[in-house]
Order: structure tokens, then C-alpha cells, then sequence
């Protein structure tokens, strides 16, 4: 088992390069980029962005963007820099390191990476570690929970589909659960936000924060409960079209599995359902389950980052990347894809050996990666 962890461990890095190298390329083909935004505040034409010039040297440390941001040359390789100094345009191009190639750009942000320095935002005038840090508890805190609540109830709900299979509480539920995965996301949660979060009816739930500004005054039973009452929204909204997938999937995987011979044969010796169901069944109808937990993890990771956090104004990685995307902050775009990219690897890591822990006569260790 140890040699197949250090394998998936060294596969993670060509992983890793692969998908920074695709990343960077198509990048290169985006218009726009941090100088013609610089340039874009200095003629007072850049509305509605966070961003502002700063006159560090945060640029000159990350391999960012690529030929719609420029790579050198003169006023002409950037849109609306008819009239301004050259010398400027070659010191916001020094500063946010386009002065040199892409070749160079792109393995001078690899060698950082692999020590984790990730470099400074443009903009912001900080580490993007430091943006990372503060900003992964809340996206950690939606997927965890999105995943634990839709596992707590699918998996009970699914065995017990499967048991009842045909029954009217077996179609009743299964309209249920389909009219639920069919509601968007983001649709609901706008409806949330409208009928409890003070849109236009009541005020219930607040936005924007997982915690009350009065959080560290607070007792640790009210901590718990200030923090499940900011969650509430949130994790309602994601969770509503989450169990369909982990439900159905259970049901069929409990209904393959009661049909084999050797559920007859547990039957025929006098074990109570109960028995067969959690002693005989559940331990293998469970691997399809555990295969899809990190398909589940990450993909309410993802989808709750994106959308959940833009629309509950929640400052976590989903949002922290949506923003750089649009003010063109390049070290805090590339620095949340090597996180979300590396967490993914790691969690499907973590899942392969909970196979070994549920059924112990899978041997990864005989196997080629």
C-alpha cells in the first residue's frame, strides 16, 4: 500500500504541470490583462473594478497572462494606450512582470509553486497565500457540510427505497427527490434570499459573513448556533437537488446486491433483515458509494464556490476567483486553480484507500496506477 501512495503521489505532479501548462496557454489568448487595466484607471475608463494600481513589485514575481495583456513592444500592443508614455507602459509592464517571455513567465510561476509561494495579487497588495488562507475555511465549511448532510440523509433514504422498491413511498419520494434536482441552485437560493434574508419579505437569516461580528464575545453553544444560523441559507440552497444523484445510486446499488445468492443464504439462516441489510449488504453496495464521495466532495467545492458564494456575498475561494478573474489578478486566478486542483487529487487519494478500509480484499498494491 505504501508504494502505491508514493505512485499516486508522484503521478499528482505531471497532473499538477499538465494542468497549469493548459491553463496558462489558453490564458495567453484572453483579452484584456492587468496593464491594459492599469492603463484603462489611469484614463478613468476601468468602471465598476475593485482593482487598483499599486505600485509594488508583486507583478514582477508571477508568470501571469499572456498576448491580449501584451509581452512587450510599444503603445500599440495595448488598447487605449494611444498617448501615454512608453517609459509608463514599460514600467507597468515591468512591474507586472510582462517584460519578459511567456516560456520564462510560466516556469518562473512553477518553480513558486512548488514551494507553494504563490506570489502577491496585483491588486490587492497582499500575499495570495494569505487571500487563500482566509478565504478556504469558508469553502471548506460549504462542501464538508453539503456533503455530509446529502450523505446522512441519501444513504438511510436510499436503503430504504430499496427495501420498500415499488412501494408508494418508493415513488413519492423518488418524485420528490427528481422535482429537487431539477430546481437550479442558484435559482433557489435567490428565492431564499428574497423570502428570508431580508430580500422581500422577512429578515431571518443574514448574509454575507459565516459568523456575527460579535462571534469571538459569544459562548461556545452560541458560537455553534451563530454559525449554523449563517450556514442555513447557503447549505438549504445547495442541498436541494444534491440527494437525487447519492439516493438513486444507493437504492440500485442495495437492489444489485439483494439479489445475489449469497443474501439467500443469510436469509435462509435465520439473520433478521436488519442483519443482512448492514452486516452483509452495506459493505459492498457502499464501494460504488465511496467512489462517489470525492465526485460529491468536489463537486459541491466547486459549485458551491462559484455560485453559492457569489450569491451570499460569502468570501471564499469561489468568489475570491471570480472577482481576480474579472480584475485580472492573475496570481489569485492560477493560485485558487492550484489549490481546487490539488485538493481534488488529494481527495480522490483519500477515497481509494477508504476502499481498502470497507472491503479489505481490494489490493491497490497489485495494481498498475
Amino acid at each position: 500500500m505504501l508504494a502505491y501512495i508514493v505512485r499516486r503521489l508522484a503521478l499528482m505532479v505531471p497532473t499538477l504541470f499538465g494542468i497549469l501548462l493548459i491553463s496558462f496557454v489558453v490564458i495567453q489568448f484572453a483579452p484584456g490583462g492587468p496593464v491594459e487595466k492599469a492603463i484603462a484607471e489611469l484614463r478613468g475608463t476601468d468602471v465598476g473594478s475593485t482593482a487598483r494600481i499599486s505600485g509594488g513589485t508583486a507583478a514582477g514575481d508571477f508568470a501571469g497572462t499572456g498576448q491580449g495583456a501584451g509581452g512587450g513592444g510599444g503603445n500599440s500592443s495595448y488598447r487605449g494606450a494611444q498617448g501615454i508614455d512608453p517609459q509608463l507602459i514599460a514600467e507597468l509592464e515591468r512591474q507586472y512582470g510582462f517584460d519578459k517571455g511567456p516560456v520564462e513567465r510560466f516556469w518562473i510561476m512553477i518553480k513558486k509553486y512548488v514551494t507553494f509561494d504563490l506570489g502577491e495579487s496585483f491588486f490587492r497588495d497582499r500575499r495570495v497565500s494569505e487571500l487563500i488562507v482566509e478565504a478556504l475555511p469558508v469553502s471548506i465549511s460549504l462542501g464538508l457540510w453539503m456533503t455530509l448532510i446529502s450523505y446522512v440523509i441519501s444513504i438511510p433514504l436510499g436503503i430504504r427505497k430499496a427495501v420498500k422498491a415499488g412501494s408508494v413511498f418508493d415513488i413519492w419520494t423518488s418524485g420528490v427527490i427528481i422535482i429537487g434536482y431539477a430546481i437550479p441552485g442558484f435559482l433557489f437560493a435567490i428565492l431564499l434570499i428574497i423570502l428570508f434574508a431580508g430580500g422581500s419579505f422577512w429578515s431571518i437569516f443574514p448574509l454575507g459573513e459565516l459568523t456575527s461580528e460579535n462571534w469571538h464575545e459569544l459562548s461556545w453553544p452560541a458560537r455553534i448556533a451563530d454559525y449554523f444560523w449563517h450556514m442555513t441559507l447557503p447549505l438549504i440552497a445547495m442541498s436541494t437537488g444534491a440527494f437525487a444523484t447519492i439516493t438513486l445510486l444507493t437504492k440500485n446499488s442495495f437492489l444489485e446486491e439483494i439479489r445475489k445468492q449469497y443474501v439467500m443464504t443469510a436469509r435462509m439462516k435465520g439473520l433478521s433483515e436488519p442483519q443482512v441489510l448492514y452486516g452483509h449488504v452495506f459493505r459492498n453496495a457502499m464501494l460504488i458509494i465511496i467512489a462517489g464521495f470525492p465526485g460529491a466532495f468536489i463537486g459541491a467545492f466547486f459549485t458551491g464556490s462559484l455560485l453559492i458564494e457569489t450569491i451570499f456575498s460569502l468570501e471564499g475561494l469561489g468568489l475570491l476567483g471570480f472577482e481576480a478573474v474579472f480584475d485580472r489578478d492573475y496570481p489569485i486566478v492560477f493560485g485558487t486553480l492550484y489549490v481546487f486542483s490539488l485538493l481534488a487529487l488529494v481527495v480522490n487519494l483519500v477515497s481509494d484507500l477508504t476502499y481498502t478500509l470497507v472491503d479489505p480484499r481490494i489490493d491497490f498494491e497489485s495494481r498498475e496506477v
